[in-house]
């Protein structure tokens, strides 16, 4: 498995080795070994979440307050534009963003630490994605930044108005986000 740090280093891609003939394909879609070498971390994912969407979705920023969620994220049909934003105060990219985009195709997953939210935009038709978590859900600590924050500006490369859920529109702005110290 090959990985790579992003603009922002916490935030690694990882691309697994793909053993692929005429029956098909094989690829470890997690290794812990791996896992471990590239961010330092063994963490305990304690929940898989899955989600589908059709095109021009759009799902985020979110993130928990307390409780907080490490994510590692691959799409299994379709393709995303997935984003993470530093939300760690003082860390040197605080309030920047990096985005990546995962597919059925590319097989990359995206490791999203604690201390970032997190949100996606669906370039396909439809999309699946399946992620781990390294905390469970807690609606009482979730927020949301805004997906449209001008002080983020992040570019969702979809081309017309994103559909929102009524709870990501009325994420709060960036400048008034609790964060993490």
């Amino acid at each position: 498995m090959k990985f790579a740090p992003t603009a922002i280093p916490d935030v690694i891609v990882f691309e697994p080795t793909i053993f692929a003939d005429k029956r098909g394909f094989f690829f470890e879609s997690f290794n812990l070994r791996a896992f471990e070498l590239a961010t330092g971390l063994r963490p305990d994912f304690v929940q898989d979440n899955h989600s589908k969407s059709t095109r021009n979705i759009l799902r985020g920023l979110h993130y928990q307050i307390r409780r907080t969620q490490g994510k590692l994220v691959r799409v299994i049909q379709g393709e995303v534009f997935d984003v993470a934003v530093d939300l760690r105060k003082r860390s040197k990219t605080f309030g920047c963003w990096v985005g990546v985009r995962l597919s059925a195709e590319n097989k990359k997953q995206l490791w999203i630490p604690e201390g970032f939210a997190h949100g996606f935009s669906v370039m396909s038709e439809s999309a699946e994605c399946i992620y781990k978590t390294t905390d469970y859900y807690s609606h009482e600590y979730e927020r949301c930044i805004a997906w449209n924050d001008p002080k983020l500006n992040i570019d969702w490369q979809i081309d017309c108005a994103p559909l929102v859920s009524p709870k990501d529109a009325q994420g709060v702005l960036f400048e008034n986000a609790e964060v993490f110290a």
